[in-house]
């Protein structure tokens, strides 16, 4: 059973639960025992008193944060745009290439479960397995199969089958032609290609053209932060009241002055008006990860296919 230790955003930990282990940190320390059964938002205390945690449940957002960074991966903003822009839902089945250390396999599970299913592919043997341990111990197995392969010399093996594919890939523009046959050849489908770089999206949108794809768009996710200000908001009334303070606080240091006067000086009275809480974006918006270019790939009407079978006859 996997679980999440939190002690802070910044201190998040991954833990297998094991009756014979104990989980140390900053905090104390933390046996496992004590933790099997508890509830999901359990605060625990540590065994020596000397603070605690909170054990939460491994969502594929938290998961984002802790997962074992074997490759780069896909973070919330860019999961999210993607997710909605696939048209993904429960059912789905999707094609991904590019599994990497799994933090966006394990949002796409938990969108298409319970009967969906995930095919991923990736090249790397060391990190495919590692990714299939992954998903076994987080109970994934039946809605995820993962498979080493190069997809760019072997093709994905899936025909007429998915709703939706996702690469990404050095060059996806080599595997757009296998990607276009794994989709179901008489449904809409959407694919979306996921590239750092910017010759990377010339080069995808020209294979999808020419392999027939429509509707081809690319986006940028930036966080762009809000700062949250205050700042004073004077009527005429107000700005009125605080000129004539100013004067009479002038004319009466000059009649001090002139008069040498040696009395008490009179309290200064400050006005502060009401304030208003207003929000100001940063001028340079920072946290690109890559580009995202999608496109919709259109069925196949019957009356292409007897076209396509006639010519195939008098080849």
């Amino acid at each position: 059973m996997l679980r999440l230790s939190y002690a802070s955003r910044e201190n998040m930990t991954p833990l297998i639960m094991d009756p014979k282990l104990t989980y140390n940190n900053k905090f104390g320390t933390f046996r496992h025992s004590d933790m099997i059964g508890k509830e999901y938002g359990t605060k625990m205390p540590s065994h020596n008193g000397r603070g605690f945690m909170y054990l939460l449940h491994p969502t594929p957002e938290l998961w984002t944060h802790v997962v074992p960074h074997r490759t780069q991966i896909l973070y919330i903003a860019d999961i999210s745009f993607i997710t909605t822009y696939l048209d993904l839902k429960p059912g789905s089945i999707i094609l991904e290439s590019g599994t990497g250390s799994g933090s966006f396999s394990h949002s796409l599970a938990r969108t298409i479960a319970p009967n969906g299913h995930l095919y991923t592919f990736e090249y790397h043997e060391e990190r495919a397995k590692a990714a299939k341990q992954d998903f076994e111990r987080h109970g994934l197995s039946d809605l995820i199969t993962v498979e080493c392969r190069d997809v760019y010399k072997e093709g994905f093996g899936i025909t007429d089958l998915v709703h939706a594919v996702f690469l990404d890939l050095p060059a996806p523009w080599d595997a757009i032609a296998s990607a276009k046959a794994a989709f179901k050849q008489k449904r809409i489908g959407k694919i979306c290609c996921f590239s750092p770089c910017i010759e990377q999206v010339q080069r995808a949108c020209a294979s999808l053209n020419e392999h027939g794809f429509v509707e081809i768009k690319m986006f940028e996710c930036l966080i762009r932060n809000q700062e949250v200000h205050t700042i004073p908001i004077y009527t005429v009334k107000d700005a009125v009241s605080k000129i004539k303070v100013q004067q009479d606080k002038k004319r009466k240091r000059n009649e001090e002055e002139a008069s040498n006067s040696k009395a008490a000086k009179s309290p200064r009275i400050k006005q502060d008006p009401p304030n208003l809480y207003v929000s100001k974006t940063p001028t340079e918006a920072k946290g690109h990860t890559s580009y995202l270019t999608f496109a919709t790939f259109l069925p196949v009407l019957d009356d292409e296919v007897e076209i396509i079978d006639k010519v195939n006859e008098l080849d």
